[in-house]
């Protein structure tokens, strides 16, 4: 033992959902850009695949960040007292927010749809407004 040494403090609370906003933003962020991505490619959307893959790399870690911020405040707001309400709480928002992306970037109103009806593609299941 090292003598004056003092145990660590604890993380701060801020940063203690930290790892959960990294889990599930990286997996919001993978499961909307590969949505978006087999969108524009049913729907013929876009310039060019290679165009299309470039966008979508950029706004990956933009998806992550925005989906990991939202799991860092309710865990460090409520995490201790109501795990159960943080966990359901950020799990409706990460699916709300999958959703939300995926319809507002992937089937965008103003592109003339040869191939998709309305924009929505045709793997795209029916109970699931667009």
């Amino acid at each position: 033992m090292i003598v004056g040494a003092e145990p660590s403090s604890p993380p701060s609370r801020w940063f203690s959902g930290i790892g959960f906003g990294v889990l599930f933003g990286g997996l919001t962020a993978v499961v909307t850009i590969a949505a978006v991505g087999r969108a524009w490619a049913a729907c013929d959307i876009g310039s060019s695949a290679g165009a299309n893959g470039m966008t979508l790399l950029f706004l990956a870690p933009l998806i992550w960040i925005a989906a990991a911020v939202p799991w860092v405040i309710l865990h460090s707001t409520l995490g201790r007292r109501h795990r159960r309400t943080v966990l359901m709480a950020g799990l409706i928002f990460t699916l709300w927010f999958t959703w939300f992306l995926v319809t507002w970037l992937g089937m965008p109103d103003s592109y003339p749809a040869p191939l998709c009806p309305g924009n929505v593609p045709p793997w795209w299941p029916s109970f699931i407004p667009a």
